[in-house]
């Protein structure tokens, strides 16, 4: 490192790493599930305020978001649970840097298959394990505490570095669309989605669908006077199937070079009937689709209605009662920025002099708020995260300390690389 600010940041980070871990203890152990974002959300306001970030927390329009061609239906509001965005503002002739992460997290239940409380952040074997400690507070903990201890330790930015901090990612992904319509981009973005260190400048996307079979009533005792719904469900799940195995054979991308993994099309609930001891004459059946950058999100949908009509128009019975496929829910397209853009080479350049390994370049195969950055923002992002992608949702969900560190790191030393660099001539 011949910048001897270089060292200095690392110097510093090393000097705080009890405090860091303690600030994503802290985060981990306040409950925030989707929806109950607001305990979270003050606690991260008041710790950037803190150190001397100018924060911007606002609720979102609920009506005003519907107008938005990137909105998709949602079952309630936003009232008590707002975004943030916080400034660290440059000296100027710098390139701007939004750094991109959400708070909410997935239910626990009653903590059923866990190993210890979900909310209790406990540390054990080089882990911190909670709710939320992979997907994706570690990552928005990196993302604040890079820009303090830049900030502690004297380093002059010339670009404006933005901490976005938004609720409602694992529903709709909502509170990064508001960011930019509250006006924030900037040159670049990075996202602290899970990615485990990898550099990702693409995300797949994710359709929900709903299949609603109608077979043909009838008493229990004279059941084969009817047709079961189950039966008919049964065709539908090995058509989806085949309409998976179409896809992975055929849909390919560079970052995926694995396509059984991350074109998953599968039926995922099942459910028929509505009494032990009566004939199951309907059925409703719920499942997502993977997409890849390039692909028409569109065209995707259309397809398995395709599929799902050839497949009842084969059927003595489907063909004149055809399931009803419907897309509800979760609808998240896939987006990807150049592999060569310079905030995926400033990323891939700094994991470098931290770890001294060639950073591995993928897709992440999961749906990411960058869509609404690429799209409508016209930020360009990259994700790069401590979390791991296998881990996330899952019981006992936890995040390295040691890949924790590193993200800081990393995401100092790019911030301090972006924002000094020279401005991007705009065409």
């Amino acid at each position: 490192m011949t910048d001897p600010n270089r060292q200095k940041i690392i110097d510093a980070i090393d000097a705080n790493r009890d405090q860091a871990i303690r600030f994503l203890q802290d985060m981990v152990a306040i409950p925030s599930v989707t929806g109950d974002e607001a305990a979270i959300q003050e606690f991260v306001s008041g710790y950037m305020t803190g150190i001397g970030l100018d924060v911007d927390m606002w609720e979102t329009d609920w009506e005003e978001l519907k107008k938005h061609p990137g909105y998709r239906p949602v079952d309630r509001g936003y009232e008590g649970r707002p975004n943030i965005v916080a400034t660290r503002k440059g000296s100027g002739g710098g390139r701007s840097l939004l750094l991109n992460g959400h708070t909410d997290v997935i239910p626990v239940g009653n903590g059923e298959g866990w190993s210890d409380n979900p909310w209790s952040a406990a540390i054990k074997d080089g882990r911190i394990y909670g709710r939320g400690s992979c997907d994706m507070k570690s990552g928005v903990a990196s993302h604040i505490l890079a820009v303090q201890y830049l900030k502690e330790a004297g380093i002059d930015l010339k670009g404006d570095v933005y901490i976005n901090v938004v609720i409602d990612e694992e529903v709709s992904g909502h509170g990064t669309l508001d960011t930019v319509i509250r006006g924030y981009t900037a040159d670049a973005g990075i996202s602290g989605e899970t990615s485990d260190l990898a550099v990702q400048p693409a995300c797949i996307g994710r359709i929900w669908f709903q299949i609603d079979v109608q077979g043909k009533p009838a008493g229990i005792q004279q059941r084969y006077m009817g047709i079961s719904a189950i039966e008919l469900g049964n065709k539908v799940v090995k058509a989806v199937q085949e309409l998976e195995d179409h896809r992975v054979a055929t849909v390919k991308h560079p970052l995926y070079p694995n396509a059984l993994d991350s074109l998953p099309c599968i039926i995922g609930s099942f459910q028929a009937g509505n009494y032990p001891s009566a004939f199951p004459a309907s059925a409703v059946l719920k499942g997502s689709i993977g997409t890849v950058p390039g692909e028409d999100h569109e065209g995707v949908k259309q397809s398995l209605v395709d599929k799902i009509a050839e497949m009842a128009k084969n059927d003595p019975w489907m063909k004149d009662h055809p399931p009803v496929v419907r897309f509800v829910g979760y609808d998240a397209q896939a987006s990807e920025i150049p592999r060569d853009h310079g905030i995926v080479e400033t990323v891939c350049r700094t994991y470098t002099e931290i770890t001294g390994k060639t950073p591995v370049i993928s897709g992440r195969q999961g749906a990411a708020d960058t869509r609404f950055l690429n799209e409508y923002g016209h930020t360009p992002t990259v994700i790069f995260g401590p979390g791991s992608t296998a881990v996330m949702h899952a019981n006992d969900e936890y995040v390295s300390i040691d890949d924790y560190m590193t993200s800081i790191k990393v995401m100092a030393l790019s911030i301090y690389d972006w924002c000094n660099a020279e401005p991007i001539a705009k065409s």
